[in-house]
């Protein structure tokens, strides 16, 4: 058995500590190192493991300060030269054992927001799936593309979105309000979307995140995830018409939202 525990940090960002037997952790993403400080101080646990999705400031920032700490922790991420400390490598089909967990994740190459970004997949308790992706996949949204193309972003969230339903995604940011203010501009009549827009309201004003969400919701609801969808389909076609693939129909989707609301 083994737990995540959500860090805020910065103005909206989620670092994630997953918590196994023997008080030992591992963080994933951690771009400030402090509040994971505070959160293993908190539960008595030492750093063994830290997990990169990709080399964005927000998601790295605090691993040299992590290893001065704790030096013996493994540390796993891409093939990328901006990322410091990684002393594993890890790309598309490499599986990363922690046994004080105990998990194996699966990694994923998910190009798209970066070039060199992945993802990392474990079966959890019950049989639950746990995604920690990144920017790769948002709560209704997804990353921008700064570094790769609809194409490679379209086949990355293709290739995620055939995790089972039960799948949690636990995503890097909290943007979910936002995100479904534009998916009802792209889909104003998914009622699973304004059903999930009331939950996320009433989750907010709690004082609760969002995420992690669940594949099934994001395939129902995320535009970026539906670009092969009737609705998303004659919604990219009617600000550009002749758009043919998957692709072409994402891209659309991906530039409307760039343009217009971000």
């Amino acid at each position: 058995m083994w737990s995540v525990r959500t860090i805020p940090a910065f103005s909206d960002n989620y670092l994630w500590l997953l918590a196994g037997g023997g008080g030992r952790a591992a963080a994933v993403d951690p771009g400030d190192a402090e509040p994971v400080i505070e959160a293993l101080r908190a539960g008595g646990l030492e750093l063994s493991a830290i997990l990169i999705t990709h080399h964005h400031a927000d998601h790295i920032g605090g691993v040299e300060r992590l290893l001065q700490l704790f030096p013996d922790a493994l540390v796993c991420g891409p093939a990328d030269q901006r990322i410091g400390g990684v002393t594993r490598v890890v790309g598309e089909g490499d599986r990363v054992h922690l046994d004080f967990l105990p998990a194996e994740f699966e990694v994923f190459e998910v190009p798209g927001h970066t070039r060199t970004h992945i993802a990392y997949y474990a079966e959890g308790a019950g049989g639950v799936g746990r995604l920690f992706c990144g920017d790769t996949i948002f709560a209704c949204g997804c990353g921008r593309l700064f570094e790769g193309t609809p194409v490679q972003m379209c086949a990355s969230l293709t290739k995620l979105r055939k995790l089972p339903d039960t799948t949690e995604i636990y995503c890097a940011h909290e943007y979910t309000l936002d995100n479904i203010a534009f998916a009802k501009w792209v889909e104003p009549d998914n009622e699973a979307l304004l059903r999930r827009e009331q939950e996320a309201l009433a989750m907010r004003e709690a004082g609760r995140p969002t995420v992690p969400s669940r594949m099934a919701t994001e395939r129902e609801t995320n535009p970026f995830l539906r670009f092969d969808q009737p609705q998303v389909i004659e919604a990219a076609r009617r600000r550009r018409a002749g758009l043919t693939g998957d692709a072409e129909i994402f891209g659309e989707i991906r530039r409307w939202k760039d343009t217009e609301f971000d």
